[in-house]
Protein backbone atom coordinates (compact mmCIF):
# COMPACT_ATOMS: atom_id res chain seq x y z
CA UNK A 1 0.00 0.00 0.00
CA UNK A 2 1.24 3.73 -0.39
CA UNK A 3 0.71 5.44 2.48
CA UNK A 4 0.34 9.34 3.15
CA UNK A 5 3.26 10.76 3.93
CA UNK A 6 4.79 8.88 0.64
CA UNK A 7 1.75 10.77 -1.22
CA UNK A 8 3.19 14.15 0.13
CA UNK A 9 6.60 13.19 -0.75
CA UNK A 10 6.00 12.25 -4.23
CA UNK A 11 4.03 15.66 -4.55
CA UNK A 12 7.45 18.15 -3.40
CA UNK A 13 9.25 15.66 -5.51
CA UNK A 14 7.24 16.75 -8.95
CA UNK A 15 6.82 20.03 -7.97
CA UNK A 16 10.25 21.05 -6.76
CA UNK A 17 12.74 18.73 -7.58
CA UNK A 18 12.06 17.41 -11.40
CA UNK A 19 10.81 14.14 -10.85
CA UNK A 20 8.62 12.46 -13.76
CA UNK A 21 8.11 8.88 -14.77
CA UNK A 22 10.66 8.92 -17.85
CA UNK A 23 8.60 6.38 -20.11
CA UNK A 24 6.07 3.88 -19.74
CA UNK A 25 7.40 1.32 -22.16
CA UNK A 26 4.92 -1.58 -24.01
CA UNK A 27 7.10 -4.40 -25.14
CA UNK A 28 5.29 -6.59 -27.86
CA UNK A 29 6.37 -9.99 -29.59
CA UNK A 30 7.00 -9.85 -33.40
CA UNK A 31 7.76 -13.32 -33.75
CA UNK A 32 4.34 -14.73 -34.74
CA UNK A 33 5.05 -11.98 -37.63
CA UNK A 34 7.76 -13.38 -39.54
CA UNK A 35 7.04 -14.28 -43.42
CA UNK A 36 9.25 -14.67 -46.53
CA UNK A 37 7.42 -11.85 -47.83
CA UNK A 38 8.97 -8.76 -46.48
CA UNK A 39 5.63 -6.73 -47.29
CA UNK A 40 3.28 -9.19 -45.61
CA UNK A 41 5.67 -9.77 -42.28
CA UNK A 42 5.87 -5.70 -42.20
CA UNK A 43 1.62 -5.72 -42.59
CA UNK A 44 1.55 -8.00 -39.86
CA UNK A 45 4.04 -6.06 -37.88
CA UNK A 46 1.93 -2.60 -38.25
CA UNK A 47 -1.22 -4.68 -37.72
CA UNK A 48 -0.27 -6.72 -34.15
CA UNK A 49 1.72 -3.33 -32.97
CA UNK A 50 -1.53 -0.83 -33.67
CA UNK A 51 -3.74 -3.72 -32.30
CA UNK A 52 -1.62 -4.08 -28.86
CA UNK A 53 -0.60 -0.64 -28.24
CA UNK A 54 -4.10 1.18 -28.92
CA UNK A 55 -4.78 2.08 -25.67
CA UNK A 56 -1.03 2.87 -24.16
CA UNK A 57 -1.05 6.35 -24.78
CA UNK A 58 -4.20 7.28 -23.46
CA UNK A 59 -3.69 5.20 -20.18
CA UNK A 60 -0.80 6.63 -19.86
CA UNK A 61 -2.52 10.19 -20.25
CA UNK A 62 -5.01 9.45 -17.66
CA UNK A 63 -2.44 8.00 -15.20
CA UNK A 64 -0.34 11.56 -15.19
CA UNK A 65 -4.10 13.48 -14.86
CA UNK A 66 -5.33 10.73 -12.05
CA UNK A 67 -2.06 10.47 -10.33
CA UNK A 68 -0.71 13.92 -10.46
CA UNK A 69 2.61 11.87 -12.18
CA UNK A 70 4.39 13.23 -15.16
CA UNK A 71 5.02 10.85 -17.82
CA UNK A 72 7.24 12.24 -19.98
CA UNK A 73 7.57 9.78 -22.48
CA UNK A 74 5.22 6.49 -24.08
CA UNK A 75 7.18 4.00 -26.02
CA UNK A 76 7.19 0.59 -27.90
CA UNK A 77 9.61 -2.19 -27.93
CA UNK A 78 9.44 -4.52 -30.22
CA UNK A 79 11.35 -8.11 -30.99
CA UNK A 80 15.31 -7.77 -32.89
CA UNK A 81 13.45 -7.37 -36.43
CA UNK A 82 16.45 -9.41 -37.77
CA UNK A 83 14.98 -12.39 -35.90
CA UNK A 84 11.18 -12.05 -38.02
CA UNK A 85 12.89 -10.06 -41.26
CA UNK A 86 13.67 -12.85 -44.46
CA UNK A 87 14.21 -10.40 -46.74
CA UNK A 88 14.60 -6.99 -47.36
CA UNK A 89 13.90 -5.10 -43.70
CA UNK A 90 12.81 -1.67 -45.22
CA UNK A 91 9.05 -2.21 -45.75
CA UNK A 92 9.46 -3.54 -42.07
CA UNK A 93 10.51 -0.27 -40.59
CA UNK A 94 8.57 2.28 -42.40
CA UNK A 95 5.90 -0.50 -41.04
CA UNK A 96 7.20 0.03 -37.56
CA UNK A 97 7.15 4.47 -37.79
CA UNK A 98 4.03 3.78 -39.20
CA UNK A 99 2.61 2.13 -36.10
CA UNK A 100 4.09 4.71 -33.81
CA UNK A 101 2.84 6.96 -35.04
CA UNK A 102 -0.73 5.34 -35.54
CA UNK A 103 -0.52 4.52 -31.83
CA UNK A 104 0.77 7.99 -30.77
CA UNK A 105 3.97 6.64 -29.09
CA UNK A 106 6.98 9.00 -28.67
CA UNK A 107 9.61 6.16 -30.10
CA UNK A 108 9.39 2.80 -31.01
CA UNK A 109 12.93 0.79 -30.51
CA UNK A 110 13.67 -2.55 -31.98
CA UNK A 111 15.63 -2.47 -35.57
CA UNK A 112 17.95 -4.65 -33.78
CA UNK A 113 20.23 -7.39 -34.27
CA UNK A 114 22.45 -9.67 -31.93
CA UNK A 115 25.95 -9.81 -33.26
CA UNK A 116 27.93 -10.79 -30.39
CA UNK A 117 29.14 -13.86 -31.92
CA UNK A 118 28.30 -13.91 -35.46
CA UNK A 119 25.60 -12.37 -37.93
CA UNK A 120 22.94 -14.24 -39.87
CA UNK A 121 21.87 -12.94 -43.51
CA UNK A 122 19.27 -10.98 -42.21
CA UNK A 123 21.72 -8.96 -39.64
CA UNK A 124 23.93 -8.15 -42.22
CA UNK A 125 20.60 -6.73 -44.65
CA UNK A 126 19.42 -4.88 -41.42
CA UNK A 127 22.75 -3.36 -40.92
CA UNK A 128 23.33 -2.31 -44.31
CA UNK A 129 19.90 -1.03 -44.19
CA UNK A 130 20.48 1.51 -40.62
CA UNK A 131 21.69 4.75 -42.85
CA UNK A 132 18.77 4.92 -45.20
CA UNK A 133 16.10 3.66 -42.76
CA UNK A 134 17.18 6.40 -39.78
CA UNK A 135 17.44 8.84 -42.23
CA UNK A 136 13.99 8.30 -43.64
CA UNK A 137 11.70 7.51 -40.37
CA UNK A 138 11.12 9.44 -37.42
CA UNK A 139 10.16 7.83 -34.53
CA UNK A 140 11.85 4.12 -35.18
CA UNK A 141 15.15 3.21 -32.86
CA UNK A 142 18.01 1.00 -33.82
CA UNK A 143 20.35 -0.95 -31.53
CA UNK A 144 23.28 -3.48 -32.16
CA UNK A 145 24.92 -5.64 -29.78
CA UNK A 146 28.28 -6.85 -30.42
CA UNK A 147 29.66 -8.57 -27.68
CA UNK A 148 29.07 -10.22 -24.73
CA UNK A 149 31.02 -11.68 -21.97
CA UNK A 150 30.15 -15.09 -23.00
CA UNK A 151 30.93 -14.60 -26.31
CA UNK A 152 33.79 -12.16 -26.39
CA UNK A 153 33.57 -8.88 -29.27
CA UNK A 154 32.81 -9.39 -33.11
CA UNK A 155 34.89 -7.48 -34.46
CA UNK A 156 33.78 -7.58 -38.09
CA UNK A 157 30.10 -6.33 -36.68
CA UNK A 158 32.41 -3.24 -34.57
CA UNK A 159 33.86 -2.21 -37.91
CA UNK A 160 30.95 -2.02 -39.66
CA UNK A 161 29.09 -0.25 -37.14
CA UNK A 162 31.77 2.81 -37.59
CA UNK A 163 30.72 3.05 -41.31
CA UNK A 164 27.43 3.22 -40.62
CA UNK A 165 26.99 5.55 -38.08
CA UNK A 166 29.18 7.62 -40.71
CA UNK A 167 26.91 7.01 -43.39
CA UNK A 168 24.58 7.68 -40.91
CA UNK A 169 25.53 10.94 -40.26
CA UNK A 170 26.01 12.06 -43.69
CA UNK A 171 22.35 11.18 -44.37
CA UNK A 172 21.08 13.41 -41.68
CA UNK A 173 23.90 16.31 -41.42
CA UNK A 174 21.31 18.82 -41.86
CA UNK A 175 19.69 17.92 -38.58
CA UNK A 176 23.21 17.86 -37.08
CA UNK A 177 23.61 13.83 -37.28
CA UNK A 178 20.20 13.06 -35.99
CA UNK A 179 20.09 9.95 -36.68
CA UNK A 180 22.77 8.80 -35.04
CA UNK A 181 21.17 10.08 -31.65
CA UNK A 182 18.87 7.32 -32.81
CA UNK A 183 21.36 4.51 -32.95
CA UNK A 184 23.69 2.72 -30.12
CA UNK A 185 25.76 0.02 -30.05
CA UNK A 186 25.74 -2.42 -27.04
CA UNK A 187 27.54 -4.99 -25.48
CA UNK A 188 26.14 -7.47 -22.94
CA UNK A 189 22.35 -5.63 -24.20
CA UNK A 190 19.41 -6.67 -21.75
CA UNK A 191 16.44 -7.32 -23.19
CA UNK A 192 14.10 -5.73 -21.01
CA UNK A 193 15.29 -2.19 -21.30
CA UNK A 194 12.26 0.45 -21.38
CA UNK A 195 14.88 3.20 -22.12
CA UNK A 196 15.94 4.42 -25.61
CA UNK A 197 17.82 4.01 -28.33
CA UNK A 198 18.08 1.03 -27.15
CA UNK A 199 15.31 -0.88 -26.31
CA UNK A 200 13.85 -4.12 -28.28
CA UNK A 201 11.81 -7.24 -26.38
CA UNK A 202 13.71 -9.93 -25.92
CA UNK A 203 12.67 -13.55 -26.73
CA UNK A 204 12.66 -14.22 -23.12
CA UNK A 205 10.06 -11.76 -22.86
CA UNK A 206 6.03 -12.16 -22.90
CA UNK A 207 3.95 -11.70 -25.66
CA UNK A 208 3.68 -8.01 -24.40
CA UNK A 209 5.16 -6.46 -21.48
CA UNK A 210 5.20 -3.49 -19.39
CA UNK A 211 8.08 -1.69 -18.10
CA UNK A 212 8.69 1.36 -16.71
CA UNK A 213 11.84 3.88 -16.25
CA UNK A 214 11.84 6.08 -13.78
CA UNK A 215 14.16 9.25 -13.33
CA UNK A 216 14.86 11.59 -10.77
CA UNK A 217 18.68 13.37 -10.41
CA UNK A 218 17.21 16.47 -9.33
CA UNK A 219 15.68 14.31 -6.26
CA UNK A 220 18.65 13.01 -5.30
CA UNK A 221 20.56 16.37 -5.45
CA UNK A 222 17.97 17.83 -3.65
CA UNK A 223 18.50 14.99 -1.07
CA UNK A 224 21.94 15.49 -0.64
CA UNK A 225 21.91 19.26 -0.19
CA UNK A 226 21.28 17.85 3.50
CA UNK A 227 24.04 16.27 4.34
CA UNK A 228 26.78 18.87 3.16
CA UNK A 229 30.43 17.82 4.76
CA UNK A 230 29.04 14.21 5.79
CA UNK A 231 31.02 11.31 5.55
CA UNK A 232 30.10 9.02 2.82
CA UNK A 233 28.36 6.63 4.56
CA UNK A 234 25.80 9.31 5.09
CA UNK A 235 25.88 10.20 1.47
CA UNK A 236 25.02 6.43 0.52
CA UNK A 237 22.52 6.29 3.11
CA UNK A 238 20.74 9.11 1.71
CA UNK A 239 20.76 8.28 -1.74
CA UNK A 240 19.34 4.92 -1.05
CA UNK A 241 16.58 6.26 0.58
CA UNK A 242 15.70 8.63 -1.89
CA UNK A 243 16.27 5.80 -4.62
CA UNK A 244 13.77 3.91 -2.38
CA UNK A 245 11.12 6.63 -2.63
CA UNK A 246 11.85 6.86 -6.47
CA UNK A 247 11.17 3.41 -7.33
CA UNK A 248 7.98 3.25 -4.71
CA UNK A 249 6.06 5.64 -7.80
CA UNK A 250 7.67 3.70 -10.37
CA UNK A 251 5.96 0.66 -8.95
CA UNK A 252 2.94 2.58 -8.59
CA UNK A 253 3.01 3.61 -12.30
CA UNK A 254 3.70 0.16 -13.35
CA UNK A 255 1.03 -1.33 -11.33
CA UNK A 256 -1.60 0.84 -12.78
CA UNK A 257 -1.06 0.33 -16.14
CA UNK A 258 -0.56 -2.86 -16.48
CA UNK A 259 -3.99 -3.79 -14.88
CA UNK A 260 -5.59 -1.29 -17.29
CA UNK A 261 -4.29 -2.45 -19.84
CA UNK A 262 -4.54 -5.85 -19.20
CA UNK A 263 -1.01 -6.47 -20.06
CA UNK A 264 1.94 -8.34 -17.50
CA UNK A 265 3.99 -5.90 -15.66
CA UNK A 266 7.69 -6.76 -16.29
CA UNK A 267 10.68 -4.39 -14.51
CA UNK A 268 10.97 -0.79 -13.18
CA UNK A 269 14.51 0.40 -14.35
CA UNK A 270 15.43 3.27 -12.02
CA UNK A 271 17.64 4.74 -13.69
CA UNK A 272 19.15 8.26 -12.89
CA UNK A 273 18.19 10.00 -16.61
CA UNK A 274 19.04 13.20 -16.92
CA UNK A 275 17.20 16.24 -18.73
CA UNK A 276 18.68 19.72 -20.58
CA UNK A 277 16.69 21.00 -17.64
CA UNK A 278 18.40 22.83 -14.95
CA UNK A 279 17.92 20.55 -11.78
CA UNK A 280 17.73 17.49 -13.53
CA UNK A 281 21.71 16.56 -14.25
CA UNK A 282 23.04 13.46 -12.89
CA UNK A 283 26.49 16.09 -12.85
CA UNK A 284 25.11 18.33 -10.28
CA UNK A 285 24.37 15.61 -8.11
CA UNK A 286 28.55 14.40 -8.50
CA UNK A 287 28.91 18.15 -7.35
CA UNK A 288 26.76 18.34 -4.79
CA UNK A 289 29.07 15.56 -3.43
CA UNK A 290 32.28 17.94 -3.18
CA UNK A 291 33.48 17.94 -7.11
CA UNK A 292 34.01 21.30 -8.05
CA UNK A 293 32.73 19.78 -11.80
CA UNK A 294 31.87 16.65 -13.29
CA UNK A 295 35.24 15.26 -15.07
CA UNK A 296 37.36 16.68 -11.94
CA UNK A 297 39.46 13.95 -10.57
CA UNK A 298 37.58 11.60 -7.62
CA UNK A 299 34.44 11.68 -10.61
CA UNK A 300 34.53 8.51 -11.34
CA UNK A 301 34.52 7.17 -7.38
CA UNK A 302 31.91 9.59 -6.66
CA UNK A 303 30.14 8.02 -9.92
CA UNK A 304 30.50 4.69 -8.56
CA UNK A 305 28.79 5.57 -5.32
CA UNK A 306 26.27 6.94 -6.64
CA UNK A 307 25.28 3.85 -8.84
CA UNK A 308 25.77 1.50 -6.29
CA UNK A 309 23.38 3.21 -4.07
CA UNK A 310 20.67 3.62 -6.48
CA UNK A 311 20.64 0.58 -7.17
CA UNK A 312 20.55 -0.74 -3.61
CA UNK A 313 17.61 1.40 -2.82
CA UNK A 314 15.83 0.45 -5.44
CA UNK A 315 15.52 -2.98 -5.21
CA UNK A 316 14.08 -2.77 -1.72
CA UNK A 317 10.90 -0.70 -3.50
CA UNK A 318 10.29 -3.08 -6.06
CA UNK A 319 9.89 -6.89 -6.41
CA UNK A 320 10.78 -6.82 -10.33
CA UNK A 321 14.09 -4.35 -11.04
CA UNK A 322 15.36 -4.94 -13.96
CA UNK A 323 16.67 -2.88 -16.94
CA UNK A 324 19.72 -1.03 -16.54
CA UNK A 325 19.11 0.46 -13.40
CA UNK A 326 21.77 3.27 -12.16
CA UNK A 327 22.73 6.57 -13.54
CA UNK A 328 22.70 7.73 -16.97
CA UNK A 329 25.59 9.92 -18.42
CA UNK A 330 24.50 11.04 -21.60
CA UNK A 331 26.42 14.48 -22.28
CA UNK A 332 23.66 16.00 -24.57
CA UNK A 333 21.16 15.15 -22.52
CA UNK A 334 22.32 16.68 -18.81
CA UNK A 335 22.99 20.51 -18.70
CA UNK A 336 26.02 19.54 -15.90
CA UNK A 337 27.39 17.24 -18.73
CA UNK A 338 27.04 19.52 -21.28
CA UNK A 339 28.70 22.55 -18.81
CA UNK A 340 31.58 20.24 -17.48
CA UNK A 341 32.08 19.60 -21.21
CA UNK A 342 32.61 22.89 -22.55
CA UNK A 343 34.38 23.99 -19.49
CA UNK A 344 37.00 21.01 -20.60
CA UNK A 345 36.80 19.55 -17.25
CA UNK A 346 35.03 16.43 -19.04
CA UNK A 347 37.02 14.30 -21.92
CA UNK A 348 36.54 11.28 -24.27
CA UNK A 349 39.09 9.10 -22.25
CA UNK A 350 37.61 10.67 -18.52
CA UNK A 351 33.74 9.56 -19.92
CA UNK A 352 35.06 6.45 -20.59
CA UNK A 353 36.46 5.65 -17.23
CA UNK A 354 33.12 6.66 -15.58
CA UNK A 355 31.82 4.09 -17.85
CA UNK A 356 32.73 1.71 -16.00
CA UNK A 357 31.21 1.87 -13.24
CA UNK A 358 27.97 3.53 -14.79
CA UNK A 359 25.20 2.26 -16.44
CA UNK A 360 25.16 2.16 -20.00
CA UNK A 361 28.28 4.06 -21.69
CA UNK A 362 29.53 7.03 -24.07
CA UNK A 363 26.22 7.98 -24.15
CA UNK A 364 24.94 11.57 -26.96
CA UNK A 365 28.48 12.31 -27.56
CA UNK A 366 29.08 14.82 -30.02
CA UNK A 367 32.54 14.22 -32.02
CA UNK A 368 34.14 15.75 -35.20
CA UNK A 369 33.06 15.25 -38.26
CA UNK A 370 36.04 14.26 -39.79
CA UNK A 371 36.31 11.75 -37.52
CA UNK A 372 37.57 8.01 -39.01
CA UNK A 373 34.95 5.24 -39.24
CA UNK A 374 38.10 3.25 -38.32
CA UNK A 375 38.51 5.46 -35.27
CA UNK A 376 34.46 5.84 -34.49
CA UNK A 377 34.75 1.47 -34.66
CA UNK A 378 37.94 1.66 -31.96
CA UNK A 379 35.66 4.10 -29.68
CA UNK A 380 33.19 1.00 -29.87
CA UNK A 381 36.06 -1.99 -28.74
CA UNK A 382 36.81 0.21 -25.91
CA UNK A 383 33.31 0.61 -25.06
CA UNK A 384 33.22 -3.20 -25.44
CA UNK A 385 35.71 -4.61 -23.96
CA UNK A 386 35.15 -2.67 -20.44
CA UNK A 387 31.37 -4.04 -20.91
CA UNK A 388 32.59 -8.08 -21.63
CA UNK A 389 35.77 -7.73 -19.46
CA UNK A 390 33.58 -6.44 -16.49
CA UNK A 391 29.74 -8.50 -17.35
CA UNK A 392 28.00 -5.05 -17.92
CA UNK A 393 25.84 -3.61 -20.19
CA UNK A 394 28.07 -0.90 -22.20
CA UNK A 395 26.96 1.40 -25.28
CA UNK A 396 28.37 3.78 -27.63
CA UNK A 397 25.81 6.49 -29.00
CA UNK A 398 28.45 9.33 -30.57
CA UNK A 399 27.26 11.55 -33.19
CA UNK A 400 29.63 12.93 -35.82
CA UNK A 401 28.69 16.42 -36.19
CA UNK A 402 29.13 16.66 -40.07
CA UNK A 403 31.49 20.19 -41.15
CA UNK A 404 31.97 20.90 -37.60
CA UNK A 405 34.73 20.62 -34.94
CA UNK A 406 36.05 20.34 -31.72
CA UNK A 407 34.61 23.01 -29.72
CA UNK A 408 31.33 23.75 -31.72
CA UNK A 409 27.88 22.94 -30.65
CA UNK A 410 25.19 20.63 -32.19
CA UNK A 411 21.19 21.33 -31.30
CA UNK A 412 18.84 17.93 -31.21
CA UNK A 413 16.29 19.62 -29.35
CA UNK A 414 13.63 18.37 -26.22
CA UNK A 415 15.07 15.61 -24.50
CA UNK A 416 18.06 15.12 -26.67
CA UNK A 417 19.41 18.07 -25.66
CA UNK A 418 22.59 19.85 -27.30
CA UNK A 419 26.38 19.60 -27.17
CA UNK A 420 29.64 20.90 -27.60
CA UNK A 421 31.93 18.72 -30.11
CA UNK A 422 34.42 16.86 -28.42
CA UNK A 423 38.06 16.72 -29.67
CA UNK A 424 38.90 12.78 -30.36
CA UNK A 425 42.38 11.30 -30.08
CA UNK A 426 43.85 11.62 -33.58
CA UNK A 427 46.20 8.74 -33.41
CA UNK A 428 45.04 6.10 -35.87
CA UNK A 429 43.74 2.68 -35.22
CA UNK A 430 42.95 1.83 -38.82
CA UNK A 431 45.03 -1.80 -39.11
CA UNK A 432 43.53 -2.81 -35.87
CA UNK A 433 40.00 -2.55 -36.94
CA UNK A 434 40.79 -3.78 -39.75
CA UNK A 435 41.59 -7.09 -38.86
CA UNK A 436 38.47 -8.36 -38.09
CA UNK A 437 37.43 -11.86 -36.69
CA UNK A 438 36.39 -12.18 -32.90
CA UNK A 439 38.19 -10.80 -29.71
CA UNK A 440 37.66 -13.90 -27.49
CA UNK A 441 35.69 -14.09 -24.50
CA UNK A 442 38.02 -13.13 -20.99
CA UNK A 443 38.41 -16.85 -19.10
CA UNK A 444 35.90 -16.06 -16.55
CA UNK A 445 33.07 -16.09 -19.26
CA UNK A 446 33.23 -19.88 -18.78
CA UNK A 447 31.26 -19.82 -15.82
CA UNK A 448 28.87 -22.82 -15.78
Amino acid sequence: MIETGEILQTMRMIQEENFDIRTITLGINLLDCADHDPLVCAERVYDKICRTAQHLVATGEALELELGIPIVNKRISVTPVSLICQGDPRPIAQALDRAAKETGVNFIGGYSALMQKGATLADERLLASIPEVLSTTERLCSSVNVASTRAGINMNAVREMGEIIKETAQRTADQDGLGCAKLVVFANAVEDNPFMAGAFCGIGEPESVINVGVSGPGVVKKALESCKGAPFDTVAETIKRTAFKITRVGQLVAREASQRLGIPFGIVDLSLAPTPARGDSVAHILSEMGLEMAGAPGTTAALALLNDAVKKGGVMASNHVGGLSGAFIPVSEDIGMIEAATAGALHLEKLEAMTCVCSVGLDMIAIPGNTSAATISGIIADEAAIGMVNNKTTAVRVIPAVGKKAGDTVEFGGLLGFAPVIPVNSFKCDEFIARGGRIPAPLHSLRN
